[in-house]
């Protein structure tokens, strides 16, 4: 957990650094610990008005069964981040309408 602190929380966001581009940190295998996004976060710097990365960790197990052998099914996993409250009405409402020839959607 020395080299791996970025584990410890699901969900971390930095402000962006060119600098940063590792959760572990440049070299996870030689520093002593402490390195990548708890050295990142450990200033607590502003991420208001900024340009951010959200750093997001999935750990993953895939408890086998009898019925796996010899061939494993697919496992599926995922993640995704959805605006609550972002935007005062659906942005998609200030697209402007289609204009066909013939009125209809489909030519």
């Amino acid at each position: 957990m020395k080299r791996a602190g970025f584990m410890q929380k699901h969900l971390w966001v930095t402000p962006y650094d060119r600098d940063e581009i590792a959760a572990t940190g440049p070299y996870p295998n030689q520093h002593p610990g402490g390195a990548g996004l708890p050295e990142y976060t450990r200033n607590d710097r502003a991420i208001e008005d900024t340009d951010l990365v959200v750093w997001y960790t999935l750990g993953y197990h895939h408890v086998p069964r009898p019925e796996d052998w010899p061939i494993s099914p697919v496992a599926y996993c995922g993640f995704s981040l959805k605006p609550v409250g972002f935007f005062d009405t659906n942005p998609v409402l200030d697209v402007p309408p289609s204009h066909h020839a013939n009125g209809h959607c489909h030519t």
